[in-house]
């Protein structure tokens, strides 16, 4: 079979088994009701015994409607070159057991509840242990442990840009982190709800692979792909225009320009100065190779510009670290001359 090919049928499988498991992530409309945000969960609470109203508002309903909008990651195709970009790596992707719809297995089944259980864990601000995950989702499966844990990790990444990190690992403790980074201005925003980190970094990952800028009939391609639309309300984004020219523009997140000379105008996308100190390509890279199921050497041309941004961020560290020395040792010259007293 042609290398081309391949690399295609593995996408596609990709994108069949993020929708599986996105359905998966379903709670079923008779399975929620306004006094159980959590049904699924032991240790979820279930309501304010003050007011009686749902104490995790933001996720109840959420992740039910991701059935249509949550395979984000895996139903974008970045660069019409990626597939030629793409070279055969030996354990790059590795073959994977297909199931038919509508008959899950409870590996499967039970991933997808460990996802809702981590976003609710995430919402709340609260680590969570291998013991938490046994007792109240796993129960009966505890020997499929990794395994579960390690599909609900990549539907995370992929879909929502968390990345599932271990803490403490005497007691198996876990945490969600937000693949970008804090440093800009100390906090990731996500309000507290679903994150829409893993859509942010898809449409950074579309422009990265245009040439590091994408038009916006070309980010509006992938969009439409993952099933959001201009104008259209989406039930985790929002309005998706709103989102991309408005709030991750305010946010520095992205650049919105019109295109010079255009006419009529057109527009197009960059990566916004928060983007750049919160990420770097290598991050968006390695994110979309694992959309690809593959790794990041097999785009070669992407992984030499990522390289050579990563060389370009590591001399900017040290220039910098000198500066703060430098600056720090004359504010030490300046203050112990100052108390010197003249003979």
């Amino acid at each position: 079979m042609p290398r081309g090919q391949k690399s295609k049928l593995r996408a596609r499988e990709k994108r069949r088994q993020a929708r599986e498991v996105a359905a998966q992530a379903t709670v079923p409309e008779e399975e929620e009701s306004p006094s159980s945000p959590s049904p699924h969960f032991k240790d979820a609470p279930q309501s304010s015994s003050a007011t009686g109203t749902p104490s995790n508002p933001q996720v109840t309903g959420r992740v039910r409607s991701t059935s249509t909008t949550t395979a984000t990651a895996s139903n974008t195709r970045f660069s019409e070159g990626a597939d030629n970009q793409m070279e055969e790596k030996p354990n790059a992707s590795r073959a994977r057991d297909t199931t038919e719809h509508g008959h899950r297995s409870p590996v499967d089944k039970k991933a997808a509840m460990l996802v809702y259980y981590l976003l609710y864990k995430y919402q709340m601000k609260e680590p969570v242990t291998k013991a938490d995950i046994l007792r109240n989702v796993i129960q009966i499966n505890k020997n499929h442990f990794h395994k579960i844990l390690q599909k609900a990790s990549e539907h995370l990444e992929l879909v929502f840009g968390l990345d599932v990190k271990e803490v403490d690992p005497n007691r198996n403790t876990y945490v969600l982190v937000n693949k970008l980074e804090s440093s800009y201005d100390g906090r990731v925003n996500d309000n507290g709800g679903v994150p829409k980190t893993g859509l942010l970094m898809t449409v950074l990952g579309v422009i990265f692979t245009k040439g590091n800028c994408a038009t916006e009939e070309q980010v509006w391609e992938v969009l439409n792909m993952m099933g959001l639309y201009d104008g259209m309300k989406n039930f985790i984004y929002g309005e998706p225009r709103k989102l991309i020219t408005k709030d991750w523009v305010q946010e520095e997140y992205l650049e919105y320009r019109q295109i010079a000379n255009s006419n009529p105008p057109r527009y197009e996308f960059l990566w916004g100065p928060r983007a750049h100190a919160e990420t770097s390509k290598m991050k968006v890279l390695e994110f979309v190779a694992k959309i690809h199921d593959t790794v990041p050497t097999a785009f070669p041309s992407w992984y030499e510009e990522a390289l050579r941004d990563e060389e370009e961020r590591a001399r900017a560290k040290v220039v910098a670290k000198a500066c703060t020395a430098a600056m720090a040792s004359a504010r030490s010259r300046a203050t112990a001359s100052s108390f010197s007293c003249p003979k």
